[in-house]
């Protein structure tokens, strides 16, 4: 069975007879037993059947239950009318399974957006992609209605085993490993694909208790955590038919991309799978990740309308470094501060802000590597519904922070790379509502005003603060607890030399 026609088609043994060949000579249960692969599959019985094949392996138990079985109310296309308007991508123009388009269509969307509507046509017909896109512009979305439609269209025939995933999605941080897999279940809402996460920070064995319990059409992980189960043989590449590689020149920066290369080299040679490779900016180092990892890619570039939006009002407040809390006090004092971020560049800087906060009695949250996974997920959703008010990180634990609804941000400090300053201001102002930045800059932050001025495009009017703005605040004690952030000493990382 041929996978779809693309310009793979003619060189890859994934497609068609050849395919099933090398799955049935090559892939035995008996080899799999041998490497210390589970055959379980699905049923969880030793039959190994896929669940799209027909098989009628025993049932798994309690969990049996699909989600595609719990869907009662019938629904067709017909209920989902879009109009035609020139120069829009429709999400119908696209022949995209009815399932999905259900759930498109609850999500609320009709029209693609400009990453979507350039590079779904493509990616759609086996090509590999490379897109040059900013976070916000849509393409977790176009990644994830690719890899949904090829599973759907293209039901894996043969056995299958636990642990082995048909397509990946690597991802920098936690928190964003978490938000595409909450996308990707949103849009599976009406297939019964399963969605698995692998991030460090939490339970292993109950990760890998999932791996084996059920199969898996879909991994998001993150690169740390993934060689762990691969290394482990918990988890296994060699089938992964479509690989997505997000926010690549994030993973440069903070050093993944020897592990990224790792864990390539585990899936199918870029001839034999589909590769989607995104990254907000393009470099020397990010072409040769490109050259090495996709086979002739659509390159598709989404230059944002403005770097930063109308949206945003944007402030930069001149103020010596020890004013800046009574700052941040008072800014959330303000009737109209309804959620706040609050970005410093350091872990301390962040672990110091939480703990003042909280000793002035102001619900908040803190975001940063330190914190265990499980803690940074229960204060996201803190936040999320407004239980807390405040949410304190950095830059890489805010990477994955796509929340509508927030009314202002503050820059405790001025970031070191431009390009954050732009993320940064970016969570607010969002759905069509207006956001305000505030950015406190002291002489420590002054070097750092002009490349985002030049990346800007125009110069950030600095202003002395309002005089309500410096008031004292109370004076309170600050309770410290590192060991609680941290996860004990023991989980302490290595400091980078």
């Amino acid at each position: 069975m041929f996978r779809r026609s693309s310009p793979k088609e003619d060189k890859s043994p994934r497609q068609g007879d050849e395919r099933s060949k090398r799955r049935t000579d090559d892939q035995k249960p008996v080899d799999h037993a041998a490497k210390g692969r589970s055959a379980k599959g699905k049923t969880g019985q030793g039959e190994g059947k896929s669940r799209r094949s027909g098989g009628k392996g025993p049932q798994r138990g309690r969990n049996r239950k699909t989600k595609a079985e719990t869907v009662v109310t019938p629904w067709s296309l017909e209920e989902f009318q879009v109009p035609e308007q020139e120069g829009k991508v429709r999400f119908h123009d696209l022949g995209l399974p009815e399932e999905l388009m259900r759930a498109i269509h609850e999500l609320g969307f009709q029209y693609c957006s400009p990453i979507q509507g350039r590079s779904l046509p493509h990616t759609l017909n086996g090509h590999d992609l490379v897109g040059k896109a900013q976070t916000g512009t849509g393409k977790t979305a176009a990644f994830l209605v690719t890899v949904i439609e090829d599973l759907l269209r293209h039901p894996f025939e043969g056995e299958r085993y636990a642990g082995e995933a048909r397509s990946l999605i690597i991802a920098p941080t936690r928190e964003l490993v978490m938000q595409i897999a909450d996308d990707a279940k949103a849009l599976c809402k009406y297939t019964d694909l399963e969605i698995h996460t692998l991030v460090g920070g939490m339970d292993y064995e109950k990760q890998q208790r999932k791996l084996n319990e059920r199969l898996v059409d879909i991994l998001v992980a993150t690169p740390g955590r993934l060689l762990d189960f691969v290394g482990n043989r918990d988890c296994y590449l060699d089938q992964v038919e479509v690989l997505v590689i997000d926010e690549a020149d994030r993973m440069l920066d903070m050093g993944f991309i020897p592990q990224v290369r790792r864990i390539v080299r585990q899936t199918p040679r870029k001839t034999h799978r589909q590769t989607m490779f995104f990254s907000a900016t393009f470099t020397p180092e990010v072409d040769s990740l490109v050259e090495q990892w996709t086979e002739d890619p659509v390159v598709v570039e989404i230059e944002p309308e403005r770097v930063a939006t109308d949206s945003v009002e944007q402030h930069v407040y001149l103020a010596a470094s020890e004013e800046k809390y009574t700052l941040l006090y008072n800014i959330l004092q303000r009737d109209d501060v309804e959620s706040l971020i609050v970005f410093a560049n350091r872990r301390d800087q962040c672990r110091r802000l939480h703990e003042h906060l909280l000793a002035h009695g102001i619900s908040a949250g803190l975001l940063s590597g330190e914190v265990a996974q499980n803690k940074r997920v229960r204060t996201l959703d803190d936040f999320k519904s407004g239980k807390t008010k405040v949410l304190v990180a950095t830059d890489v634990a805010g990477r994955g922070i796509h929340i509508d609804g927030i009314s202002h941000v503050v820059n405790f400090t001025l970031p070191e790379e431009p390009e954050d300053y732009v993320h940064r201001i970016g969570r607010t102002g969002r759905a069509g509502k207006t956001g305000t930045s505030i950015s406190l800059a002291c002489e420590d932050d002054a070097m750092r005003l002009e490349p985002i001025e030049q990346l800007l495009g125009g110069k950030l009017k600095c202003e002395v603060p309002p005089e309500e703005l410096l008031v004292e605040p109370p004076k309170v004690k600050v309770q410290r607890s590192h060991d609680d952030h941290r996860g004990g000493r023991g989980h302490r990382r290595p400091r980078r030399h």
